[in-house]
Parts: structure tokens; C-alpha cells; sequence
């Protein structure tokens, strides 16, 4: 997630250099970017190896947060602690109660329609989907807060469902009904991750992203271990050491590490450099489906892909430069 994560607000690094010295280049800031995006690259490999250890969607994702949990929670009480050392005001109920409510549906909600749309289609499909998330946001932003939509959001809408047009047609010529189910799946998680994004921008103007992040997950953590305790015994989450490391990996590797690896290239590269070095995402899933899950891959989807992973590229380091998503 995506998939799924909350990070700090863009901030550029500082230009001012010595006279008649040579620019430092901040070679720490593009190899977080690149640590960050590959690590979420992984996530849909990690997911596919824990299917195939028999593990349910519902299972998974319940040890994912709850390994991930005590991260976000230590997280949050260092942040109430720095703010009554400040003295400043603590949100209101209704603040904690519209950041639980929207954590869900981007922490919980986007995270188990993924988790499930993964077992009809492959990791590297699933991850395309989900890039696509960008154009979501722009289209939400205009049904809910009457922002304009500028052409090139079209133009790229266009061009990247162009190109997961002809990966879904490959994909349903083997898979039939599966490929539609999971093609479904995977593009209800990004518009639902869409979504979130939409309303986190408007609650983070109330509310500190660490304490913000704190609130979702702790909110989309009931949501993942409620479900499972209605719909499963207990005695499931002892699961086989295989998975448990699964798990682990998923959780810190592909959840809680990348988050933090983003916000630190935040803080040393421009927004637009991370956008760019985020379109690797896609590609390092391709990657490593083929090398880890051994997924064929074909001219096809390789095209397909190169017109998803340029046209979001595109448009979001265009949009970063106009100055909205900055």
C-alpha cells in the first residue's frame, strides 16, 4: 500500500550552496527514494509467497498489523508527548473519530481488497493498478471538492488504462473470470487509497501526520483484527514459522521501513526526484515477480507497463511542478 502508508509533507532540500563551491549532491536522499519504493514494490511478492503456504487473506493481513501496530503506536505517543510539552491544543473528538474513520478505509479497507484481488491476478498486474491511484485523487478531488481537472489528468488516464487494457486482455484470455475479479479488486484498492488520500490532505491541516498516522493505523488495526476474530478462531494466528516471517517481513519490510525510508528522502530531495524514483515501484514488482514467483512475462506486458509506469510518471512529477501535490 502504495500499497498502503501516510507520509510527512514534502520539503526540498535547501539550495543555498558557498560561492565557487560545487554543489553537493544528495546521493543519501535518491538511494532512500529508491530503498523506499522497492521495498513497497515487495509487498505483493511477499503476499504471493504466504498464499502459497496455504495462509488466507484475512489471516495476513490481521499479523500484518499487528506486527506493524507497536511501530505507529510508539510513533503517536512521542508526538501527544511533544505537543503537551509545547502546550499545544490536542485535536478535537471529532478530529480522532474522521482520522479513525478515513484510516480504515486506506490502512483496512484498500489493504484487504488488495489482499484479495492478489490471489486471481499477479503481483506485477496488482502493483500497476494500484499506480494508477494518482489520477484517482485528482478525480475524487473534483466530485467531492469541486477542484478543476486539467486535460493532462485525462490524457494520462487514458494512456494508463490504455496500457492495463492490454495487460487485462492477455491476463483474461488465461484466466477468464478470475482476471476480471481480481482486475475489480485491485482497482476498488486504489480508488479507495484515492479516497483516503483526499480526505487525510483535509484532516492533516487539523491534526500532526504522526499522530495522524497513529490514529489510522491504530483504527485500521481494530478493523483487520475485528474482522478476524469474527470470522476465524483465535488459534489461526499461530501460524507456521515460514509464514510468521512472511508476516514479519510484511509488516516492517514492506509496511513500516519504506514509510520511513520516503519521509527521510523527503527531507533531502525535492518532491519531483522522489516522484520520479517512485515510478521504479512497478517496475522492481516485475522484476522480482519473475525472479522470486517466476510469473511469465510477455512483450505485451512489458508495453503495457511502460505505458502505466511513463503516463503516472508523467503526470504526477507535472502536477508536483504546477504546484498542487507539492
Amino acid at each position: 500500500m502504495s500499497s498502503v502508508t501516510d507520509a510527512a509533507a514534502a520539503r526540498a532540500p535547501s539550495s543555498a550552496v558557498t560561492p565557487g563551491a560545487k554543489p553537493t549532491i544528495p546521493l543519501s536522499g535518491y538511494a532512500f527514494a529508491a530503498g523506499g519504493a522497492i521495498l513497497f514494490a515487495s509487498k505483493g511478492i511477499i503476499i504471493k509467497l504466504a498464499y502459497a503456504e496455504g495462509v488466507d487473506p484475512e489471516t495476513l493481513l490481521a499479523l500484518r498489523m499487528l506486527f506493524s501496530l507497536p511501530f505507529y503506536v510508539v510513533i503517536g505517543a512521542l508526538a501527544l508527548f511533544r505537543m503537551r510539552g509545547q502546550a499545544e491544543p490536542l485535536p478535537s473528538a471529532r478530529i480522532v473519530l474522521f482520522s479513525a474513520l478515513v484510516g480504515a478505509l486506506g490502512y483496512w479497507f484498500a489493504s484487504y481488497t488488495d489482499f484479495l484481488g492478489l490471489q486471481y491476478i499477479s503481483a506485477s498486474y496488482a502493483r500497476l493498478i494500484l499506480f494508477t491511484y494518482p489520477l484517482f485523487v485528482v478525480l475524487f478531488g473534483a466530485l467531492l471538492f469541486k477542484l478543476p481537472v486539467k486535460g493532462k489528468a485525462l490524457w494520462a488516464f487514458a494512456v494508463a488504462y490504455s496500457g492495463l487494457a492490454l495487460i487485462f486482455a492477455q491476463n483474461f484470455s488465461h484466466l477468464g473470470h478470475d482476471a476480471v475479479l481480481g482486475t475489480g479488486l485491485v482497482a476498488l484498492t486504489a480508488m479507495s487509497f484515492a479516497l483516503y488520500q483526499v480526505l487525510a490532505s483535509r484532516l492533516l491541516k487539523h491534526i500532526g501526520s504522526a499522530l495522524f498516522t497513529c490514529i489510522a493505523m491504530i483504527a485500521a488495526s481494530a478493523a483487520a483484527l475485528g474482522q478476524f476474530a469474527v470470522t476465524h478462531p483465535l488459534e489461526k494466528l499461530i501460524v507456521t514459522p515460514h509464514v510468521f516471517w512472511l508476516s514479519v517481513m510484511l509488516a516492517i519490510g514492506a509496511t513500516v521501513l519504506p514509510t520511513f525510508l520516503m519521509n527521510a528522502a523527503l527531507s533531502r530531495i525535492s518532491a519531483q526526484a522522489n516522484a520520479m524514483i517512485s515510478t521504479m515501484s512497478p517496475v522492481a514488482t516485475m522484476v522480482l515477480a519473475v525472479l522470486i514467483l517466476g510469473e511469465p512475462t510477455t512483450a505485451l506486458d512489458v508495453f503495457g507497463a511502460l505505458l502505466v509506469t511513463f503516463s503516472i510518471g508523467w503526470f504526477t512529477l507535472s502536477d508536483r511542478k504546477s504546484g498542487r501535490g507539492a
